[in-house]
């Protein structure tokens, strides 16, 4: 029997989606390994959200194969959907909700047990201890992207989806979500993450897919990327403190031209 944490979480093989005549994803492949927190980077227009989408179940691709835990999107979609956990940028729980009727109510959707002390636990966890009784209007953007974490991990997914996350949070509360992103890698969780962040990438992603016109044009570690193009004259020129970042191997290979 194969060794479940050698294999993928997920597996994208020759991924195309079209909107009509548009050609959104170009032939797309990468996998996400148990322990890993992978980030899919691109300017905006790149591809990265119909990616995203089509791992979601949420548009057809119009070719292209992806499992999720071992299972087909198309033949099990069912066991592929509850393999998966996906916290989106905003989130849209009703704000006079209190904080323990949403986490409760999830665990019902997903047939999980949510007793007291638990539910205590899992606040506890995240540094909310004595929310409960909160309303989720209430809460500060950090708070409510931890909550919609804890929603986005409550039946134990082997593969979590992450859409920008940290977007709009201030740095403490930007930490934080670090900080819980690392404790699902060393739980053994695989992580898609899709930022616009460079320094986010760079501190907390094992490896990364850069995506530009529909295309992944290269995949590694970010301090191999950095060190790869160290000597690539657009990287170079993109530089801004003679210090090569991430963020000019972004730049360098995607271009400058600001995208709509």
């Amino acid at each position: 029997m194969e060794d479940p944490s050698k294999e993928p979480v997920l597996q994208v093989q020759g991924l195309n989606v079209y909107y009509e005549s548009f050609h959104a994803v170009r032939d797309v492949s990468l996998e996400v390994m148990p322990g890993e927190i992978f980030g899919l980077l691109g300017p905006n227009g790149a591809g990265k959200t119909s990616t995203l989408s089509a791992v979601e179940g949420l548009l057809k691709p119009e070719s292209g194969h992806i499992s999720i835990a071992g299972y087909d999107i198309k033949d099990k979609p069912l066991y592929a959907r509850a393999s998966m956990g996906v916290q989106l940028q905003a989130t849209s729980f009703q704000p006079e909700l209190f904080v323990g009727e949403i986490i409760r109510l999830y665990a019902g959707i997903y047939g999980v047990d949510m007793p007291q002390d638990k539910l205590d636990g899992i606040l506890s966890d995240i540094k909310m201890e004595g929310a409960v009784a909160k309303r989720f209007g209430q809460l500060s953007g950090g708070q409510q992207q931890r909550v919609s974490l804890i929603i986005a991990m409550i039946h134990n997914p082997r593969l979590v989806l992450l859409d920008e996350p940290t977007s709009g949070l201030d740095p403490q509360s930007r930490r934080k979500l670090w900080e819980k992103m690392e404790s699902m890698r060393d739980s053994n969780h695989g992580i898609l993450l899709t930022t616009h962040s460079m320094e986010e990438a760079e501190s907390v992603c094992d490896r990364v897919g850069i995506m530009d016109h529909g295309q992944i044009i290269t995949i590694d570690s970010p301090q191999a990327l950095i060190e790869t193009n160290r000597n690539n004259p657009e990287v170079i020129s993109a530089s801004r403190k003679g210090k090569i970042t991430l963020e000019d191997v972004f730049i360098g290979l995607t271009g400058r031209t600001i995208r709509s």
